[in-house]
């Protein structure tokens, strides 16, 4: 693929975000807003619809990537039951807050790409399922589908076609498991939010058991751009098994972190070095987490890379939710990988046994190793662990804690050898009366095994 043309790019999804009125619906209406919508209700069948958006290759925008017109096909065409639309807007990747700037200033554009979806899988009722934590989108959106329904945008004659389209905001509770669509699922009908096993795909058996698609916020703030200029256009930005423009939110060790919107498969160092203004206090670069947490990381030599779900693939990791999150030379990186590991310890359902103890294990021994307690045996005992937790489980939680951790062990294996060493030096300099340089540390031992003793009667 040719290098992408990053500096003469028109935004697209973020062109209206800086203005003071982006989020008022007169304003949305000015520069062309429901047109999308008008064109999807009054010119194409449902079916063509999903044509359409198949043709442009549209893929998710919420991690997996997965074909956007593809999993709106699955839905029955003919079935006695309700389907239903689920706008997946609990974003709690950590490094990841592109989702937040659409649901802030610009949320008409979400409603419209929501009746564009909702149209194409027949669904008359949608849910918008918001991260607990964005009181403030939340307000908004309930701002502006209130001025939708006032003008007879949402309701039950949608733009004067007669289609009905009710939307409901949901809000979440702070669990990032239900990020995951079934997950997701399980919380909205009111049950602890537990993945479920597929199949059955939600597009079956989804919300109250009836059809359901899930769609990233991102994924349907596109649409209403691709009915309103085509396919084509949409195709000619980037590669052409996945295009179109991406939000990347930077964060990190660089001079202007932020969301940016930028063409699919931008190469990620004119990503961090051009529009970032390089890494901070003129240090270098030592590694990148391309995708949100749970993605592998890429060294400092791996990061001449196009930011595209196919070239990352092929690198060994992925785009993910877009979080690229950038550490300088200072990063320790068993400090780094201790704080990813808590999270996800923290955040698993504890519904799959390889999740609930690998997740905690891991958490474990490389806080043991952080704290100068660890053995050499404890970094390949952490890969055997990763190992029995990818795959193994009903959602991939417990590989989004695997793949961050193996990644980093094996290509930073000699920062966590090193801190081993460390602290085995200190143990020696204790049992033979040595100066004791880290208090910190024995008190943290002997206070664990304090702790096992107890265990054990």
């Amino acid at each position: 693929m040719p290098p992408v043309d990053y500096r003469n790019f028109e935004k697209v999804l973020l062109k209206h975000a800086d203005h003071p009125d982006s989020a008022e619906l007169d304003y949305y209406l000015s520069h062309g807003g429901y047109e999308g919508a008008r064109k999807a209700l009054t010119q194409h069948e449902p079916g063509q619809v999903i044509a359409l958006v198949k043709a442009s290759n549209l893929r998710g925008r919420g991690g997996a990537g997965f074909p956007c017109g593809l999993k709106w096909s699955f839905v029955p065409k003919s079935t006695p039951k309700p389907k239903y639309l689920v706008v997946n807007a609990d974003e709690s990747e950590p490094g990841t807050f592109k989702d937040r700037i659409i649901l802030e200033r610009d949320p008409h554009q979400l409603i419209e790409g929501i009746l564009i979806a909702a149209w194409a899988i027949q669904a008359s009722t949608a849910y918008c399922y918001i991260r607990g934590e964005f009181v403030k989108g939340y307000r908004v959106m309930e701002r502006a589908i209130q001025e939708a329904y006032d003008r007879g945008i949402l309701g039950p004659n949608v733009l004067g076609t007669g289609f009905r389209c009710d939307l409901t905001m949901h809000r979440g509770a702070g669990a990032y498991i239900c990020g995951e669509e079934t997950g997701l699922l399980s919380s909205l009908e009111g049950k602890r939010g537990l993945p479920k096993i597929k199949p059955p795909f939600p597009a079956v058996e989804g919300l109250f058991r009836c059809p359901t698609v899930v769609n990233n916020v991102e994924t349907l703030a596109n649409l209403p751009h691709i009915l309103t200029r085509g396919v084509d256009w949409f195709k000619s930005i980037g590669p052409d098994k996945g295009p179109g423009p991406k939000l990347l939110c930077v964060s990190g060790h660089v001079e202007r972190p932020g969301t940016y919107e930028v063409p699919m498969g931008i190469n990620l160092k004119d990503l961090i070095f051009d529009l970032c203004g390089g890494i901070w206090k003129g240090r270098e670069l030592k590694a990148v987490i391309p995708g949100g947490s749970s993605a592998k990381v890429l060294t400092a030599a791996e990061c001449d890379v196009a930011m595209d779900f196919d070239s990352l693939m092929a690198k060994g990791t992925m785009l993910g939710s877009g979080g690229v999150i950038v550490m300088d030379d200072s990063t320790d990186m068993v400090d780094a990988l201790y704080n990813i590991l808590r999270f996800y310890h923290h955040e698993s359902c504890g519904q799959c046994t390889p999740c609930r103890e690998g997740t905690g294990w891991l958490e474990k021994i490389v806080g043991r190793i952080r704290a100068g307690r660890g053995r050499m045996e404890d970094i390949d005992l952490c890969l055997d662990i990763c190992d029995m937790m990818v795959g193994k489980t009903i959602c991939v939680l417990a590989d989004a804690a695997a793949f961050p951790c193996e990644s980093i062990l094996r290509k930073f294996r000699g920062e966590f050898e090193e801190r081993v060493r460390k602290g085995q030096g200190f143990t020696r300099k204790v049992l033979t009366g040595g100066p004791l340089v880290q208090p910190g540390a024995i008190s943290a031992h002997n206070q664990e095994r304090r702790i096992e003793a107890a265990h054990h009667g």
